[in-house]
């Protein structure tokens, strides 16, 4: 038979000590959670910024507990956000980036919660710091710091789309801050990623045609003409009463010289506002491109009679009429030597294009004065007319500009 051993009341003792270490050692780590935030709570936010980085030094053995315990994160995060709202700049020198560190601190209490029992809580902080992250984004993109505004609306986006709120609404999409998202990335030359969130925003027709421009605009800043064509042919189908769609169509193919294309764009976007006056005065300049002079004098005076103060429709039209003239100049200078009458003929019908051009030159003078290209036309008409006076004038004027 097996001796019974008797009991040995010491080491029941020594037992019961032990156990009491252990639990003292996880209460005195998750003691520490408490006091720091009894110092937030009470503003002393250095002090409570330091104890709760005690509670989760992965160095220190006995902190498992408290890195393990939801609650710890929560509370960073609730300190971190205190650091921001400080009014107290040394405070605010705590952290150089405290939402992004409490963003981290309530992923980090998610994910240790295995059984949801913080979820409710940590999406109430959550919240909390979507309306401070909200603030961080507005000063910066105000004070035109555009990388840390776009970071902010990324982060924002990034709780939106934690868990803990999906399961609340799992189809809400915020438009408002994709938008902004992209934007800030616009701002910042991140094109590839305002293209990322202004394509998503443009899905949602949030922001209409201005979303569709913006988009454009970020493909063609990265030299992807082809993508913003597509952008802009879809924007006419989806708002076709937005002009600036066309004109940004109507940009690209000119400077592609796609000019058949640009004017095609350019008549619907007249069709749509025929009293643009500068719709008109870009067919012109289109049609001059093409040496059809004719039509675009018709453009240039169309110009004129919706907006007798469009300096570049004067200017133009006189410019058109010159060159006519010096092309006949060299029409006249082709006559063989033995024909004067026939040389005298075809300067004549220079002369009259210049005549043409003047008043239209002068009147372009008129509405800016001190135009330079303006007076050394003007100053090479009033020579061709032998207008010496005048063309005494304009040569002294040029020297005081």
């Amino acid at each position: 038979m097996k001796n019974l051993e008797l009991a040995n009341p010491m080491k029941k003792v020594l037992f019961q000590i032990i156990l009491f270490f252990a639990f003292s050692g996880v209460f005195a780590q998750k003691g520490k959670v408490t006091s720091a935030l009894n110092y937030k709570d009470s503003g002393k936010l250095d002090k409570a910024v330091t104890t709760i980085e005690e509670a989760i030094d992965a160095s220190n053995p006995r902190t498992e507990s408290s890195i393990n315990w939801p609650r710890t994160w929560e509370v960073r995060g609730e300190i971190y956000q205190a650091v921001f709202q400080s009014k107290d700049e040394n405070y605010r020198k705590l952290h150089s980036d405290p939402l992004a560190e409490a963003f981290k601190s309530y992923l980090k209490a998610i994910e240790v919660d295995a059984k949801n029992k913080f979820s409710n809580s940590i999406k109430i902080k959550m919240q909390l710091l979507i309306h401070d992250l909200s603030i961080q984004a507005e000063t910066a993109y105000n004070s035109q710091n555009f990388d840390k505004a776009f970071a902010s609306f990324e982060q924002i986006m990034a709780i939106e789309n934690t868990p803990v709120f999906k399961a609340v609404s799992p189809e809400a999409v915020d438009t408002v801050i994709i938008f902004n998202a992209a934007l800030t990335a616009f701002n910042s030359q991140k094109f590839d990623k305002a293209i990322e969130y202004f394509t998503k925003a443009a899905n949602y027709k949030y922001n209409g045609a201005r979303t569709c421009e913006l988009l454009a605009e970020s493909y063609l800043a990265t030299n992807d003409t082809i993508g913003a064509l597509e952008i802009l042919k879809k924007g006419i189908i989806e708002y076709p009463s937005n002009s600036q769609i066309l004109v940004l169509l109507i940009n690209i193919c000119e400077k592609n010289h796609k000019i058949e294309d640009a004017l095609k764009y350019l008549d619907l976007a007249i069709s749509k506002e025929p009293e643009n006056d500068s719709f008109h005065l870009f067919r012109g300049i289109l049609f001059d491109r093409t040496h059809n002079t004719d039509e675009a004098i018709k453009c240039y005076e169309k110009t004129i009679k919706l907006n007798p103060h469009n300096m570049d429709a004067f200017f133009n039209l006189g410019i058109v009429y010159y060159n006519r003239g010096v092309n006949q100049i060299e029409v006249a200078n082709s006559v063989p030597s033995n024909q004067p009458e026939k040389y005298d003929a075809e300067k004549n019908k220079a002369d009259l294009e210049f005549r043409k051009a003047l008043p239209y030159l002068e009147k372009a003078h008129e509405l800016k004065a001190n135009d330079k290209m303006t007076l050394e036309s003007l100053k090479n008409v009033y020579y061709r007319l032998q207008m010496l006076d005048k063309h005494a004038e304009i040569v002294e004027k040029m020297k005081g500009i």
